[in-house]
């Protein structure tokens, strides 16, 4: 009985061991620990082309237009920033049709930093990755950017809260469908009631998209401030824009 007994006990032991060891190796594939190359691969010759959608404000701010272009960004090749610290430079053209040539258009910076990606775009430094790369974190991706003054016009700029969502979803990007993926929620930020027309309001929204491997795949970013005036009418301030970014091509 007592040799029945153990050789239970024993079966019972290797069934929890074995639970536990197949349970841990689930967990530990399932767990990935993403770094800044693999959302924003620095490899010079590498590019990404979008399709970029610019919406603008015409005669005085009374109506709206979208200016379709094609924009590309190429890494050039690695040299040092202001600070001294490793940079690609990362050349972006503009055309208006395939058929175009590409026409220089800026220069960026791309900073790894090992726990942040920094983006010098327009003498504006943007974090726009940081680790750890999990749902949820959040950091203050405008923090290098001067927009507390109230003579800059940056001011809505100012205390965004990064955030990342829906990592290593699958989503449709103009006709592709690209996997793993995840989602920099920026600012949603409505001030008013945008349908009242007698009524002063603000929109700005902003967040991109990054695919692992690739890069920013999408951005979508709007800021619109309506001012009424006295005959029941207004206009949209100078300075109000949106883009939308979607990539059509990359090596």
């Amino acid at each position: 009985m007592a040799v029945i007994k153990m050789k239970y006990y024993v079966a019972i032991i290797l069934v929890i061991v074995t639970i536990g060891f197949f349970s841990c190796k689930k967990s530990n594939e399932d767990f990935y620990p993403f770094t800044i190359q693999d959302y924003f691969p620095l490899q010079t010759g590498k590019y990404i082309t979008y399709k970029l959608d610019s919406l603008v404000y015409i005669r005085f701010g009374t109506k709206d237009t979208i200016r379709s272009y094609q924009v590309k960004f190429q890494i050039d090749s690695l040299i040092n920033d202001n600070l001294g610290r490793p940079a690609f430079r990362i050349f972006k053209y503009i055309r208006k049709y395939s058929t175009d040539s590409w026409m220089p258009q800026a220069t960026l910076l791309a900073i790894n930093t090992g726990n942040t990606l920094e983006l010098l775009d327009d003498n504006l430094r943007f974090i726009k990755l940081a680790l750890p790369i999990e749902n949820d974190y959040y950091w203050k991706g405008n923090s290098f950017i001067e927009s507390s003054s109230i003579n800059s016009d940056l001011t809505f700029m100012q205390n965004w809260q990064y955030q990342y969502s829906d990592i290593g979803q699958t989503i449709k990007v103009g006709t592709d469908s690209i996997r793993n993926t995840l989602v920099v929620n920026q600012i949603d930020e409505v001030i008013g009631d945008v349908k009242n027309r007698n009524q002063y309001s603000e929109v700005t929204f902003s967040n991109e998209k990054y695919a692992l491997g690739i890069g920013m795949v999408y951005k979508n970013f709007l800021h619109r401030v309506y001012q009424p005036d006295n005959n029941g009418g207004g206009a949209v301030e100078e300075g109000s824009y949106g883009v939308t970014y979607t990539m059509i091509d990359h090596n």
